[in-house]
Formats: structure tokens, C-alpha cells, sequence
């Protein structure tokens, strides 16, 4: 009796531990950011989106795939300029797998990590070199922003299949030393060249001002003496005139000296009389 009870206790056992294992091994959650591949005796049968989830346990598994922004790197990738001198470039790829296309992540790649060696570090290789060489060394360096811009056209273009490319960057190009360094060098001497052309167009402005200011004066000063000359012109002018107008008038009139002599003469006789001399009179008709 006791030997019944205690098998049937040790059934009951495996019974309730088989129903929990089939509890918790038939649910499952897929966070946001993820996709859940469903797969059954090898086969995928289904892909989950996020949330709370049924599956077969022990017969169906999970396989979990991140859709989420990723970066990957790229250290030490050797390439030449287009003026033939060697190069090392790091560069960042960031990108995400197409939330819509997992199924295909898992059926030709397997994991996300096997999609990007073969849809994208290959091409990235591939690209890096090709952008970078059909930029000078010194271009390269000066021109960083489009070589950024070109080299990510370049990767979104080629890359295909389930992933999205959403940018590249050039984190760094190194050349020798020896070349950097001349590089450096003829860049300054470049910035010399531009702040002396500076200068020198400063200066022609400021030599531009000084002419137009000389030329401004010199205009006024024409313009004061032509207005000076102007009206000395009409003075004697008025002048002449005046003098025309009153000789016109003693000769039309002779009386007319007598007259302005007596409106000029102050009524005093002269005190001193030179021999033989006339005393000055004014004839008056009675």
C-alpha cells in the first residue's frame, strides 16, 4: 500500500513537472528592437513581432535578431590615393536590418553577424579604397566633408539585400609622417599666400578710398573756386555796367557833374589857394 502511494506521488511529480516545463517552455516575449524567428525541425515557420508569444515546446525554438540601429567598425583598412601614396582609414558603418525582411536574415545568412560579413564589410572594403582613390592626399585631407558624403553614396548604393545603410563615417585617413608633414608645410605656406593676397587687396581698397576722397576734394575745391570766379565775373560785370550806365548819363546831361559836385562838397573853402587859382563857386539862377 505504502509502495503504491509513494509511485503514485513520484508520477504526480513527473506529471506536474512535465506540465511546468510545458507551461513555461510554450510562451515566450520578443522585446521591441527585436524579431523573433520561429523554427520548427529546422524549418522557419513563422516571424514574431513584439509581445507575448505561443510556441510547440521542445519542437518549435526561438531564434531572436536585433532590427535596432547598429555600428559596425572598420580599423586599419590600407588603401591608396589617387597620387599614389598609402593610406590608413577608419571608418564607422552604421546601419540596421529591414524589420520586414528578418525572415530572409535568418534563411540565406543564418545570424545578423553572418549578413553583415558578406552584404557589407566585403563592399565597404571594396568602396573605401575606390572613393579614396580618386582624391589627391592633400585633398583628402582638406576636403574631409566630401569624401564623408562620396563614400557614403558609394556604400548605400552597392550595399543590398536586408539591411539599410543610414550613413558612413571617415573616422580617420593617416598617411606617412614625412608626407603629412609636407603636407602641413604647403598648406601654411598656402595660408601665407592667401593672407599676403589679403593684404594686398586691403591695401587697394584703402588706396581706392584715399583716391576717392582726394578726387571728392579736389572737386569741391574746383567746384568753390569756379562758384568764387563766378561771382567776381558777375560783380565786375555788375560793375561795368553800372559805370557804363552813369557815364551814359553825364554825357546826355553835363549839369549832372556840377550837381554831384555839390552833394560831395562839404560847404568849406579851402584854406590853401595856389597862386593864379580860381575859388570854387556854385552858380545858383536867382
Amino acid at each position: 500500500m505504502a509502495k503504491n502511494t509513494s509511485i503514485r506521488a513520484a508520477g504526480a511529480a513527473v506529471l506536474g513537472i512535465f506540465i511546468l516545463l510545458f507551461a513555461v517552455g510554450s510562451f515566450y516575449t520578443v522585446d521591441e528592437g527585436e524579431r523573433g524567428v520561429v523554427i520548427r525541425y529546422g524549418s522557419l515557420i513563422n516571424v514574431a513581432e513584439p509581445g507575448l508569444h505561443f510556441k510547440l515546446p521542445v519542437i518549435d525554438s526561438v531564434r531572436k535578431i536585433s532590427v535596432q540601429e547598429q555600428v559596425e567598425l572598420y580599423r586599419n583598412m590600407e588603401a591608396y590615393s589617387n597620387d599614389q601614396q598609402p593610406a590608413v582609414m577608419n571608418l564607422s558603418v552604421r546601419y540596421q536590418i529591414d524589420s520586414s525582411r528578418v525572415d530572409e536574415v535568418y534563411r540565406n545568412f543564418g545570424t545578423r553577424q553572418a549578413l553583415i560579413d558578406r552584404q557589407v564589410t566585403r563592399i565597404v572594403l571594396e568602396e573605401a579604397k575606390t572613393v579614396l582613390g580618386q582624391f589627391n592626399a592633400a585633398t583628402s585631407i582638406r576636403e574631409r566633408g566630401r569624401l564623408n558624403l562620396e563614400m557614403a553614396q558609394a556604400v548605400q548604393k552597392s550595399v543590398t539585400g536586408p539591411v539599410i545603410i543610414l550613413g558612413v563615417q571617415v573616422e580617420d585617413v593617416s598617411f606617412s609622417s614625412a608626407y603629412e608633414e609636407s603636407v602641413e608645410q604647403r598648406m601654411l605656406a598656402e595660408v601665407a599666400v592667401e593672407r599676403e593676397r589679403q593684404n594686398l587687396e586691403r591695401e587697394r581698397v584703402e588706396a581706392d578710398i584715399v583716391r576717392t576722397r582726394a578726387a571728392a576734394e579736389a572737386d569741391r575745391v574746383r567746384a568753390q573756386a569756379q562758384a568764387e570766379a563766378d561771382s567776381i565775373r558777375l560783380r565786375g560785370n555788375a560793375e561795368a555796367e553800372a559805370i557804363r550806365e552813369r557815364a551814359g548819363a553825364l554825357a546826355d546831361n553835363p549839369l549832372l557833374v556840377e550837381l554831384v559836385k555839390a552833394e560831395n562838397w562839404d560847404g568849406k573853402l579851402p584854406t590853401t589857394m595856389l597862386p593864379n587859382s580860381t575859388v570854387p563857386f556854385i552858380e545858383a539862377n536867382k
